[in-house]
């Protein structure tokens, strides 16, 4: 038998050294190092998949032949347009969430839909018979969907050799553990190893897998860095466990964009695709308000209607506050600099406070237009008209400049009714104004924003 060794793992990047050390010389952390005890498992306790022996040998470029990208339909659009178009084919897809968001609801869901295809749905944190129960919750029959309680990827190689299956969810990575290294389930090793061994399944196999990973409490995925570097697709499936919506966000994906993301709404029957993202984030008033603007929004290829709010009010305790929610602070403060500056307006006494409605994060600076229309609308207590909504970027000298997809924002809010839109006079190069059932307004400096807009 092998002498047991101590080695000590980073938590955070995943590297090892034989001895504690204060910092981490690769990723630069502090206090990361945790000692594990790691003991070789003999060649008898080796998978049939580690028993695969295929000699590679170089080939030039010229000579590979390109083969066309072949993808699964997972018949959920939201997850489709996330992964670029589908599951592709030899794939190792990584979902991380918090306890509780609806990791192990959707995949579930995804692997129940899929009766045209064998699934194998392994879970290591759960009984079959809570799966069963999950399914009749969900309300969907189906007869190619395995389950397989089980942790030890030994054992779980060997049903897969018997079953064939032609999609392998693991419900989680940080449940598993094989007998090639005598260290507990979820160490930073066992979770690498793991890793490995179902990478190497899926790119022998041409089987695509799926894992569904844990995430610590600053919201990074648990385990080493290196097990994202693994993967070929990272999804982060987020959203607040007190309110009903969840987005399915893109961090990496070798196989297509990683501005997409999907919209779903929590059930009692499962997860709801949100087809029309603008329902949930635009909220329905009676009266006009004032401190509201609405802006018209693409996160990759999907244009949307988002709620800006804001609230405008002198400064309580002497020095003025800057806060916002769902919007980088530091562009609130260029922003109100620049109304400052460029356009005259008092606002380096006033509290300021900024809210995207629904819960969502924007990078997109077409909302700049809109973020200063409402905060001008808050300071001025003039409500903005419910039919008008923006599309601009705001430069440092006052200029508003033009964006990008331009027809598919004003398409999108002709779509939901809206009659006016303003947008950068450097926009309508290439716009054809007659075949939208909206008015263009045209403009060029925020001075002119405010005139044409409050009067």
């Amino acid at each position: 038998m092998a002498k047991p060794s101590s080695v000590f793992f980073c938590q955070s990047c995943g590297a090892q050294s034989p001895k504690w050390i204060g910092r981490c010389p690769s990723c630069g952390e502090w206090n990361t190092y945790i000692e594990e005890i790691i003991q070789r498992g003999s060649s008898k306790n080796k998978s049939p998949l580690h028993q695969r022996q295929i000699l590679s040998v170089p080939v030039r470029v010229a000579e590979i032949q390109s083969g066309k990208e072949s993808r699964i339909n997972t018949l959920d659009q939201e997850l489709n347009r996330v992964l670029g178009g589908g599951l592709v084919t030899g794939s190792l897809v990584l979902v991380g969430g918090e306890p509780g968001i609806g990791k192990s609801t959707l995949m579930l869901q995804i692997a129940l839909n899929l009766r045209n295809i064998k699934v194998l749905y392994i879970t290591g944190e759960e009984s079959e018979q809570q799966i069963k129960m999950r399914s009749d919750r969900i309300n969907t029959k189906d007869q190619n969907c395995f389950i397989l309680a089980e942790t030890l990827t030994q054992n779980i190689f060997q049903q897969i050799e018997q079953l064939e299956p032609a999609l392998v969810i693991v419900d989680s990575i940080q449940t598993l553990h094989t007998d090639l290294i005598d260290s507990s389930a979820g160490s930073i090793s066992q979770i690498r190893e793991c890793a490995s061994e179902f990478q190497k399944y899926a790119k022998l196999t041409n089987v695509p897998v799926i894992l569904i990973g844990h995430i610590t409490k600053d919201g990074t995925l648990a385990g080493p860095k290196i097990l994202e570097h693994m993967v070929d697709t990272v999804l982060q499936f987020e959203g607040e466990r007190n309110y009903g919506y969840r987005i399915l966000r893109c961090i990496k994906n070798r196989f297509g964009s990683t501005s997409e993301l999907g919209i779903y709404e929590m059930q009692n029957s499962g997860l709801r695709e949100i087809a029309n993202p603008s329902e949930i984030l635009l909220s329905h008033r009676d009266e006009n308000l004032s401190g509201v603007a609405i802006s018209a929004m693409v996160e990759g290829l999907r244009p949307m209607m988002i709620e800006t709010q804001a609230l405008v009010g002198s400064a309580a305790y002497g020095t003025p506050q800057r806060s916002s929610t769902g919007f980088d602070s530091r562009r609130l403060n260029m922003l109100l600099a620049v109304l400052e500056k460029r356009s005259g307006f008092k606002l380096g006494m006033k509290d300021v406070f900024l809210n995207i409605a629904g819960g969502l994060h924007v990078d997109d600076t077409a909302i700049d237009l809109a973020v200063i229309c409402a905060v001008l609308s808050s300071n001025e207590d003039i409500p903005v008209d419910q039919n008008i909504c923006f599309a601009g970027e705001v430069g440092l000298s006052g200029e508003i400049r033009s964006v990008n997809r331009i027809e598919q924002r004003i398409a999108e809010a002709a779509k939901l009714g809206f009659e006016q839109i303003f947008i950068s006079k450097y926009n309508l190069k290439n716009i054809t104004s007659d075949k939208y059932n909206i008015r263009l307004i045209p403009v060029a400096k925020v001075e002119e924003v405010f005139k044409k807009l409050f009067g």
